[in-house]
């Protein structure tokens, strides 16, 4: 009898150390953002309304219509004066780039961003485990990952992982990957780092899908650290929740919507199709559906379920009767409210912003962050989402318990989103230290119109593209 009372106290206590071992070690798998620190270009490289203009004229490529297309896209675009260009733009070289071109743009970012990241967390180059970096549109020999060990001088077992032709969805792609080291490593450092290089990419030919591109992508960048060590949680900015992928590579018309290609006359550009926006739209509404019941409550999918469901048997019942539908009622839509407080958008072009405002139904207080980046630092491809979450932080609108939803979009075409719980009351200095208190500027409205606006009114029987060269 003694026996087996002892053999079910064993039992009984191997139960709960299993249980407790599976408790710790899940605990060991959250992923903590400690920090993250945007790149603020020197002021010798911003790309001002005249400066633009200039750039514009020496494609001789263009003629009156690229031009009138030209400045109704940059006036439409939601993009301001003082967002920065590659040292490229302003030596004239833009359409004859070099390889040590490209590398000093990424270098220039790297030892910037990189260093005041690691000295303001107190983390030395030694101690970072893994190093995931995502630069789309340049691959170098070594690899950029390299160059940021050699200069650095990292560990030799330190786990690299350099990820390329991802497109603006790429920093949540290396967040993914760090997510899941973390499930098998404990007390793991990671550094992820996201750019784009502008130096090669200028397109030098007049197809309009492709000119387009010129108009919106400017120079960035983030450096992010992230870790899983417990003892550092009330050190972190950011608890990641939850991170869905959604890939429509397999769909053609998704999978050539944004390609980089050679046009008719073998200029090398970025092609953005019409079928751009349905492809977003699509990829967008497939990742909802997955992320949806993983950030809202439950009270609130119920809602939806049972508006859509009563939506359905009405319109059932008449189409039974044969009566006229007087006029189609709403589509039952989901308030992301009662599960996100704030909203890190994309900032792909002002079309993006507000097709998601939208189709989440969002006020301008939540597209307010996405739209001023967009104004101060344009589109700066995977990294642009830092800088939004960076506005957020320097207006203090980031309260510890707080969620924030980040989206964004890729060539493949692929839709990426996480849900991030604020760890602390955050309001620290960051890259939009010192323009926070001039925005949101009191208009959006650029000077473009203003400066080249007579160009609207030019005849193409009469346009001498000489002459407008020579002003």
């Amino acid at each position: 009898m003694e026996l087996l009372a002892l053999v079910c106290v064993f039992s009984a206590l191997y139960f709960i150390f299993i249980m407790w071992k599976l408790f710790d070690e899940r605990r060991d798998q959250e992923c903590y953002i400690l920090d993250y620190q945007c790149h603020k270009p020197t002021d010798d490289r911003k790309l001002d309304t005249e400066f633009s203009g200039e750039i514009i004229k020496r494609t001789k490529n263009l003629g009156l219509l690229e031009y009138q297309f030209l400045l109704k896209a940059i006036v439409s675009s939601g993009i301001g004066e003082q967002t920065y260009a590659p040292r490229i733009m302003f030596s004239g070289r833009e359409s004859c780039p070099t390889l040590n071109d490209s590398i000093s743009e990424m270098e220039e970012f790297f030892h910037d961003s990189i260093k005041k990241l690691l000295d303001r967390s107190g983390i030395s180059p030694s101690e970072v485990d893994v190093l995931v970096v995502n630069v789309s549109m340049f691959a170098s020999v070594p690899s950029l990952s390299s160059r940021i060990i050699n200069h650095y001088k990292m560990r030799e077992d330190i786990k690299v992982f350099n990820l390329s032709g991802m497109g603006c969805s790429a920093s949540l792609i290396s967040v993914d990957i760090v997510k899941n080291i973390f499930k098998s490593h404990r007390n793991v450092y990671a550094l992820v780092v996201t750019s784009e290089s502008l130096s090669p990419n200028w397109y030098s030919g007049n197809a309009r899908s492709m000119i387009l591109a010129n108009c919106l992508f400017r120079s960035g960048g983030c450096a992010i650290l992230l870790t899983n060590k417990r003892a550092l949680k009330h050190r972190a900015m950011f608890k990641l929740k939850c991170l869905v992928r959604t890939h429509h590579g397999g769909r053609d018309d998704s999978y050539g919507c944004c390609i980089q290609q050679e046009d008719t006359q073998g200029y090398l550009g970025f092609h953005l199709d019409k079928f751009l926006p349905k492809a977003a739209t699509r990829a967008f509404v497939d990742n909802l559906r997955v992320i949806s019941p993983k950030i809202l409550p439950i009270r609130e999918l119920m809602r939806f379920l049972l508006v859509t469901l009563v939506k359905k048997k009405t319109s059932s019942q008449q189409s039974t009767k044969g009566g006229a539908i007087s006029s189609p009622s709403p589509k039952p839509v989901i308030n992301f409210k009662t599960g996100v407080d704030h909203f890190c958008i994309h900032t792909g072009g002002k079309a993006v912003i507000d097709g998601i405002g939208l189709n989440l139904g969002l006020s301008e207080y939540d597209l307010e962050p996405a739209r001023m980046t967009l104004h101060r630092f344009g589109n700066t491809s995977a990294s642009s989402l830092w800088y939004v979450l960076g506005y957020m932080e320097a207006k203090k609108r980031l309260k510890k318990g707080n969620t924030v939803l980040m989206i964004s979009f890729g060539a493949g075409f692929k839709c990426n989103s996480c849900l991030l719980e604020v760890v602390r009351d955050l309001g620290d200095e960051n890259v939009w230290k010192e323009d926070i208190a001039t925005y949101p500027p009191k208009t959006l409205t650029n000077p473009f119109l203003e400066m080249f606006g007579w160009i609207r009114q030019e005849d193409p029987s009469t346009f001498n593209l000489d002459n407008y060269l020579n002003l």
